[in-house]
This record gives structure tokens, C-alpha cells and sequence, in this order.
């Protein structure tokens, strides 16, 4: 299975807290930084689960790059796209189960369909994150990554990856890709509405739903869900929704996003 995937890679830092954040004052936690973003995620995902992975994005030129670049390249990953500026960083903050993130995408956003290679996307299947429609150029790179993917026969997924930033232009462009295949959380999937297309419906602990069918989730020690959501998809893209599940808990039960 020969994936590409087009997006952000950032820079992840996570903060896993004993308690809640006190105004004013210290909260004890536990702090890692590495690679990140969904796109870069997925795509390390897929590598570790036995897939050929491909990411495409534009990165800074600036020590977080380099960083964020070694650690796709060590997971298996080929990384292609241009380079300059400020590569973005995320803050998560995890407690009790859940995150909550602060998200600066830097340069991701500035990726152009000139900046596109087609040999990039001669795969199986293209994935987009949803971030990537949010705003230009990269939104329409999204839509030229697709034409180039379905001249080599690919398939074309997307991750709605948020359902607070969902407008018009959001759900015009999602339709204007036609994705074969649509990962959204169930709020994500109303907010985007009916679309000719398959849906896997990821419903956090309770596990995932295509095509009616209801899949539970594995039961695992959760340490932190940042990433996890990546990972289903990964594994349901190279295996389906057994190794999706799989790769989710093996995600929660783990610091940060990346196998």
C-alpha cells in the first residue's frame, strides 16, 4: 500500500499534566517534543504499519525542520515539498483522557500547486488533512494533489479534522475534491453534511463506524489521545478497521503522536 499524504509537519510539544492548570501559578507535568501534524502523522503511521508512506508539505529552514525531518526520515517516511520560513509548533496540553491544543502552523499553509511535483502522488492513495482546505494556497495545492493522484488511479481520502472551523468555503472545497473516503468525528461529519462518499466515523472511545457497521475500540491504558485519530486512519487506509483500532490504542497508550 503506497500512501501519500499532503499537509503540515510540526513541531509537537506535549504537556501531560498531574492536575489543572493553576492561574498565576506552577501545575507539575510531564513535557516531550518531537514531529508532529496529522498529515506527518498518518503518514508515520502507515510506515510503521507496513505501508510505503510519502509526505508532502512545505517545512521552515529552521532548527525545528531539521528535526522534524530527521524524525519522519528515521520512521520510514520520504518527505518532499519546498522549504523556507518558520516551521509551525503545537502545544498539547493532556489530562484525564483528553487534549487541548494550541496550534501555530507556521509555513504549512503556503504551500502552492506549483510547488507539486505529480510523481509525488503516483500511489494508492492520496490523504488530505482537513487543515489544509482551511486556507490558501494550500487548499488549492489540496485540489491539484488530487487531479495529479487520480491520473495515476489513486484514491483520495480526507480528514475533516475539525468541526469549530467548518464554514461554506470549507464544505465547497471538500465537495470540489470528491473524496473517495471521509475520516470526521460524528460532530465533524454534521458539520459538513451529506457528501457522496465513504465514511469512517471515529467515535473516541466507543471505536468507529463504516458503512453502518459499528467497530469497538481496544481497551488500553490511555496516557495521551493526541494523534490517535491519525493513526486510525493509518491503519484503516493500509488494513481497514481492524488495524485502525489497533493502531489507535497503541497511540493512547503512549506520549505523543508518532509511532
Amino acid at each position: 500500500m503506497r500512501v501519500t499524504t499532503l499537509g503540515d509537519v510540526l513541531l509537537d510539544v506535549i504537556v501531560r499534566l498531574e492536575g489543572p492548570l493553576v492561574p498565576g501559578d506552577d501545575q507539575v507535568a510531564v513535557t516531550s517534543a518531537g514531529a508532529g501534524g496529522q498529515a506527518a502523522n498518518v503518514a508515520a503511521w502507515v510506515s510503521e504499519l507496513g505501508g510505503e508512506a510519502l509526505f508532502v508539505g512545505r517545512r521552515g529552514d529552521d532548527h525545528a525542520a531539521e528535526l522534524v525531518t530527521r524524525a519522519l526520515a528515521a520512521r520510514g517516511v520520504t518527505v518532499a515539498g519546498p522549504t523556507g520560513g518558520r516551521t509551525g509548533i503545537v502545544v498539547s496540553l493532556a489530562s484525564a483522557g483528553d487534549r487541548t491544543m494550541a496550534s501555530d502552523r507556521g509555513v504549512a499553509p503556503e504551500l502552492r500547486p506549483e510547488d507539486l511535483d505529480s510523481t509525488w502522488f503516483d500511489c494508492d492513495v492520496l490523504h488530505l488533512s482537513g487543515y489544509s482546505l482551511l486556507r490558501e494556497p494550500i487548499a488549492s495545492a489540496s485540489l491539484a494533489a488530487a487531479a495529479h493522484a487520480r491520473t495515476h488511479g489513486a484514491r483520495v481520502s480526507v480528514d475533516i479534522s475539525t468541526w469549530t472551523l467548518v464554514d461554506d468555503g470549507f464544505r465547497a472545497r471538500v465537495r470540489a475534491l470528491a473524496p473517495d473516503l471521509v475520516f470526521a468525528t460524528e460532530r465533524e461529519q454534521e458539520a459538513v453534511a451529506a457528501l457522496a462518499a465513504r465514511w469512517v466515523v471515529k467515535r473516541g472511545a466507543r471505536g468507529l463506524s463504516v458503512d453502518g457497521e459499528d467497530f469497538e475500540a481496544l481497551e488500553t491504558d490511555v496516557v495521551d489521545t493526541t494523534g490517535a485519530g491519525d493513526a486510525l486512519a493509518a491503519g484503516f487506509l493500509v488494513g481497514g478497521a481492524a488495524l485502525g483500532l489497533e493502531a489507535a490504542a497503541r497511540c493512547c497508550s503512549q506520549m505523543g503522536a508518532m509511532p
